[in-house]
C-alpha cells in the first residue's frame, strides 16, 4: 500500500489528506494544531505527533502550509530532514518561482526529490477529471508521485525539470483571472450605472466565455509563432474600443483607473507601430520591445 505523509491541514490539505484516503493510501497527517486531524483519523488517517515522524515511512511528502517561511519552519524541526531522504517532497505550497526553485536545491542537497505544485481550484473542486494542479520538478519524481497526483485531480500539467515552472505558470494565470475579473466588475459597474440587469450581463459573460477562450488561445499561438500578421482582430480596433470605454466610465463618474491603464497601454501600442498587426502584438509592448524602423 502506498504510504503518504500529508503536512499541513488547512481546507485543501484537509481535502488532499481524505483524496488520498479515498484512493486507498496508507495517509499520515500532521498539523500544528493538533485539532485539525480528528475528522482525519475518524476516516483512517494515522496522526502523527511530530512531522518527521509523518514523513519517516512515506514515499511521498505532500507539504500544504500557508507559505514558504512556513514550509521552511517546518522542514527545519527536529528529525524532518533526515526523514526526507530518499522521498519524493511534493511542494503544494503556494511559493513564488525564486522561492521554489531554492526548496528545490535544499530538497535535493537532503537527498530528497522535489515537485512544486500549483492547485488551480479551489478545495471543492478537487478529485475531479478537469481538476487542473501545474506541476514541474523532474521527471523521475514526477513519475514516482503519478498514483499521488492522479487521487488530486485529472488534468495535472506536467511543465518540465524547471522545479519555478510550476508557481510561473501560477502567477500567469492569475494574471488573467485577477485582469479578467476586474475587468468584469468594471462592466458590472458601468451596466448597473446605466440601469441595466447585472445578471443579465453575468448570463451574457458566462455564454460568451468560452469563444473568447478560444480567441485567446489563437492570440497564443500568434505569440508563441511570433506572427502578428492579422488573422483575427487587428489591433488598431481595440485601441478605439478601449477609448471609448474609458470615456463611458469617466461621463458616468465611475471609477476610469482601469480602463485608462488599459486604454493607455493600446495606445502605446499603436503609438509603436503595432496597430495593423493581430492583437496579439500588445505583448511586445508588455516585452518593451523597440517600435519597427
Amino acid at each position: 500500500m502506498k504510504q503518504v505523509a500529508v503536512i499541513g491541514l488547512g481546507q485543501m490539505g484537509s481535502t488532499l489528506a481524505r483524496l488520498l484516503l479515498q484512493a486507498d493510501m496508507q495517509v499520515h497527517v500532521w498539523n500544528r494544531s493538533p485539532g485539525r486531524s480528528t475528522p482525519l483519523a475518524a476516516a483512517g488517517a494515522v496522526v502523527a505527533p511530530t512531522p518527521a515522524q509523518a514523513v519517516r515511512d512515506a514515499q511521498v511528502v505532500v507539504m500544504c502550509v500557508h507559505d514558504d517561511a512556513a514550509a521552511r519552519s517546518v522542514l527545519a524541526m527536529d528529525g524532518v530532514a533526515a526523514a526526507l531522504q530518499g522521498k519524493v517532497l511534493l511542494q503544494l505550497t503556494t511559493v513564488s518561482p525564486q522561492e521554489a526553485r531554492a526548496a528545490a536545491g535544499e530538497a535535493h542537497a537532503l537527498g530528497a526529490g522535489f515537485l512544486a505544485g500549483a492547485i488551480q481550484v479551489a478545495p471543492e473542486q478537487m478529485g475531479k477529471p478537469d481538476t487542473t494542479i501545474l506541476l514541474s520538478g523532474a521527471a523521475a519524481d514526477h513519475d514516482r508521485a503519478r498514483d499521488v497526483l492522479a487521487a488530486f485531480g485529472g488534468n495535472v500539467v506536467y511543465l518540465g525539470e524547471n522545479p519555478g515552472a510550476a508557481a510561473t505558470m501560477d502567477l500567469a494565470t492569475l494574471s488573467y483571472v485577477y485582469g479578467a475579473a476586474a475587468g468584469f466588475f468594471q462592466g458590472a459597474a458601468l451596466a448597473g450605472r446605466e440601469g441595466l440587469d447585472v445578471r443579465a450581463y453575468g448570463d451574457i459573460v458566462h455564454a460568451m466565455s468560452p469563444s473568447f477562450g478560444a480567441f485567446l488561445r489563437h492570440e497564443a499561438g500568434s505569440i508563441a509563432a511570433e506572427d502578428y500578421a492579422v488573422s483575427q482582430s487587428p489591433l488598431s480596433i481595440s485601441v478605439d474600443a478601449t477609448r471609448r470605454i474609458e470615456e463611458a466610465m469617466r461621463e458616468r463618474r465611475l471609477h476610469a483607473g482601469l480602463p485608462a491603464l488599459i486604454a493607455q497601454l493600446l495606445r502605446d501600442a499603436d503609438r509603436a507601430g503595432f496597430g495593423g498587426e493581430e492583437f496579439a502584438a500588445v505583448v511586445k509592448v508588455l516585452r518593451a520591445e523597440p517600435a519597427p524602423s
